[in-house]
C-alpha cells in the first residue's frame, strides 16, 4: 500500500468517476486505474463497484475511506512539520554552557538567535565543563561551550576554540587588594571558597596551588557559581573565578594573578559522530558571528579576548 495509491482511491471515492479523479490527480486515467487495481489486489478486496457507468464504494471501500483520509492527512502534516524544521520555523537547540558564560555574553547571543528564529526552542543546561562533556556523550546536548583542554576521549568531540578568559582572585570589595596583582603563593593559608567537583575552575585552582607547593584551605566547598560568589560576598573566603562574572557585582573586587597568571580557553563543541541539526548549525553561526563582532568592537566582557576569526 502506497500513499499515492491511497490518494488515487480517495479521489475516485469523492468524484465517483475515474476520469475526473485522474484529471484531479493530473495523471493518465489508465495509470490511475492500474494503481487502484494494484491496491485492491494488495488488500484482497474490491473497493469500487462499476455498474452501468456508476462508480460506488463497496463495503471494503467504505471501511477504507476514513482511514485513507486520516493517513493522507497525517502524511501532509508530517511534510509540513519537516518543511518547517528545514526552514528553521520550528525545532530546538539544546545548549550546554558554564555558569560564568550563562551569566555573561551568552545571554546576548541567545537573544539575537531568538529574534532571528523565534520558533526555535532554546534549552540551556548549566554545569561544569566535565559535566557538559558527559552530557554531550549521552546525546543530551546538541552543542556545548566547554573549557579546553578536554579531559576525556569519549566521545571524540569536534571543538572550535573561540575565547580566552582570565581568572582573577575575587574578594569582598571592602577587602580589595591594594596592589595590581596577587601571586598564587599569596593564597597560602587564606580561607577559600571552592566549587563543587566537576568544575574545571576547581581543578585549575587546585593544580596552581599544588604547583606553588601548598594545599589550599577551604572554608566552604561544593557550590555553583552564584553560590560561590555569594559566599565570597559574605566574607567566607576568596575564590578564583573568571573575570566576566564580576560585572554587575559591586560588592566584589577581582585581582588578576601575577603574569603569566591563570586563564582558560573556551571552545564550542559537538559530537563528531552526530551531525548537528539545522537549528544547532544556525545557532553556531549566530554565536560565532556575535563573538567575533564583539571582539572587534571591544565589547567583550572584562578579561575576555577573542580567538576565533
Amino acid at each position: 500500500m502506497q500513499l499515492q495509491q491511497l490518494a488515487y482511491f480517495v479521489a475516485v471515492a469523492e468524484t465517483r468517476h475515474f476520469t475526473q479523479a485522474a484529471e484531479r490527480m493530473r495523471v493518465a486515467q489508465p495509470s490511475l486505474s492500474k494503481q487502484i487495481k494494484t491496491l485492491e489486489d494488495d488488500l484482497g478486496a474490491r473497493l469500487f463497484s462499476r455498474a452501468r457507468g456508476n462508480v460506488t464504494l463497496t463495503a471494503a471501500g467504505e471501511a477504507l475511506l476514513p482511514l485513507a483520509r486520516r493517513i493522507l492527512a497525517d502524511a501532509d502534516t508530517a511534510r509540513q512539520e519537516v518543511a518547517e524544521l528545514a526552514g528553521l520555523r520550528r525545532g530546538r537547540v539544546r545548549l550546554g554552557a558554564t555558569p560564568s558564560l550563562c551569566a555573561g555574553l551568552l545571554a546576548d547571543a541567545l537573544a539575537r538567535f531568538h529574534r532571528a528564529y523565534p520558533g526555535i526552542e532554546l534549552l540551556v543546561e548549566e554545569g561544569g565543563s566535565r559535566d557538559l562533556v558527559r552530557a554531550l556523550a549521552r546525546g543530551q546536548l546538541d552543542l556545548s561551550m566547554i573549557i579546553m583542554p578536554l579531559h576525556s576521549d569519549d566521545p571524540v568531540l569536534v571543538t572550535e576554540e573561540i575565547l580566552r578568559e582570565n581568572l582573577v582572585v575575587v574578594a569582598p570589595s571592602r577587602e580589595a587588594t591594594r596592589g595590581p596583582y596577587l601571586r598564587i603563593e599569596d593564597l597560602r593559608g587564606r580561607s577559600m571558597v571552592m566549587f563543587r567537583r566537576g568544575y574545571d575552575l576547581r581543578e585549575a585552582t587546585l593544580a596552581a596551588c599544588r604547583q606553588a607547593g601548598f594545599e589550599p584551605r577551604f572554608a566552604v566547598e561544593g557550590g555553583e557559581m552564584d553560590a560561590v560568589l555569594r559566599f565570597v560576598e559574605a566574607g567566607l573566603g576568596v575564590a578564583v573565578v573568571p573575570s566576566m562574572v564580576l560585572d554587575g557585582r559591586p560588592g566584589l573586587s577581582g585581582t588578576p594573578l601575577a603574569p603569566p597568571g591563570l586563564s582558560r580557553t573556551i571552545a564550542l563543541a559537538h559530537r563528531k559522530d552526530v551531525e548537528p541539526t539545522r537549528a544547532a548549525q544556525a545557532f553556531r553561526e549566530i554565536l560565532l558571528a556575535f563573538v567575533v563582532e564583539s571582539g572587534h568592537e571591544g565589547t567583550l566582557p572584562q578579561g575576555v579576548e577573542l580567538i576565533a576569526e
